[in-house]
């Protein structure tokens, strides 16, 4: 695979695969076949049926959060694609599509958003904080950015341990803002780990637009301070997405370090089920980029190369439908978890203050069965 030694921040546009003219540019082609390509879709489609369906049950009440992915699907799941099984991916937690395209069930992400005991995460966090250990996704956390510096550190584990995985960690560009972006920057740069930062560059953290988050004219031309590549992709393309990632995945496979990549991209809906964006921008601004909607650009070449259909998109969101019909009403049974599983993972090994609060937790669930019992 050819590889990229000029950051586009130098001067050149972002990424792209496709063109214009619905053709695939061979310098920056993933070169991924027909089931492949039909894959990436149908998990851009997932993720922006489930937005819509997530948003419905929170505002029954049903379910206490979501946040969604809206027209950044392309980057999210382009950028899963554009990794081997054995890469771990450390989330945000926009990243739902991504984590579903690793494998995770969607029986375990809908009991996430219960949080009921079959939660991967068991009933700990808020909604759409999972994580998935035989998937090699990481666990999802509310600061933002934390996730960075545990990505560089996995990163440098592999590289002394001599193990050729590589390690992308997704996050905004709000992220860049926060000590962990430049913590973990300098560590993987300076130990050369094979870290993929991905940075979703959205124009929206939260309320606060790009414009206050830095004075760069790029985020991707921050890696230079720290001796690390840098590059510019459109993240509505999601082949020049794998691509872009491909070759990081190459570069930090040979030794030659980590890959900050900027995906170009937009945040269409709220930030997540708490916010009104509507109080902050203006629809006017929003109108260019529904036009760059990455799920018919997608499907328009698809169809055009006779990959895919309007009976192919109607079966498969009837089948998204189905399949989380079946897996709310089964997480709506599911039981929360146990008292005891407060305590699990939590040490290798319980410490023995540990031990004694479980047993004070058994307990008071004792006493308050015999208080209900009139004991």
């Amino acid at each position: 695979m050819a590889i990229s030694r000029v950051p586009s921040w130098a001067g050149g546009d972002p990424i792209r695969s496709i063109g214009a003219d619905g053709r695939v540019d061979p310098a920056h082609d993933p070169r991924l076949d027909r089931e492949a390509l039909r894959k990436i879709y149908r998990f851009m489609l997932l993720a922006r049926v489930l937005d819509d369906r997530l948003i419905r049950l929170q505002r029954q009440g049903r379910i206490g959060f979501h946040i969604g992915s809206l027209g950044e699907e392309a980057s999210i799941i382009g950028a899963a694609a554009g990794l081997r099984d054995t890469d771990w991916l450390w989330p945000c937690y926009r990243e739902f599509g991504a984590a579903l395209y690793r494998g995770m069930p969607l029986q375990a992400y809908v009991d996430n958003m219960f949080g009921n005991s079959g939660d991967p995460v068991k009933g700990r966090q808020m909604p759409d904080h999972w994580t998935g250990r035989p998937w090699n996704v990481g666990s999802v956390s509310s600061p933002v950015g934390t996730q960075i510096p545990q990505a560089a550190g996995m990163a440098w584990a592999a590289k002394l341990s001599g193990d050729d995985r590589v390690v992308l960690v997704f996050f905004g560009e709000g992220a860049t803002s926060e000590g962990d972006f430049h913590v973990g920057m300098n560590f993987a740069g300076v130990y050369k780990a094979p870290c993929i930062f991905f940075c979703r560059n959205n124009e929206w953290s939260i309320s606060v637009p790009r414009a206050r988050q830095t004075a760069s004219e790029t985020f991707a031309q921050k890696a230079v301070a720290y001796g690390v590549h840098g590059v510019q992709v459109d993240g509505n393309d999601p082949l020049a997405v794998a691509w872009t990632v491909q070759d990081a995945v190459e570069r930090g496979r040979r030794g030659e370090g980590p890959t900050l990549i900027e995906a170009l991209t937009y945040r269409l809906g709220a930030h997540s089920t708490s916010d009104d964006p509507r109080g902050y921008r203006k629809e006017a601004e929003v109108e260019p980029w529904k036009a760059k909607d990455p799920l018919p650009r997608f499907r328009s070449f698809l169809e055009a190369r006779g990959d895919w259909s309007l009976a192919e998109e109607e079966a498969a969101v009837a089948d998204t439908d189905r399949g989380l019909k079946d897996a709310i009403a089964v997480a709506e049974k599911t039981p929360p978890p146990e008292i005891e599983s407060l305590f699990e993972e939590v040490y290798a090994r319980p410490t023995w203050n540990l031990v004694e609060q479980l047993e004070e937790a058994r307990q008071a669930r004792i006493d308050r069965l015999h208080l209900r019992e009139g004991k």
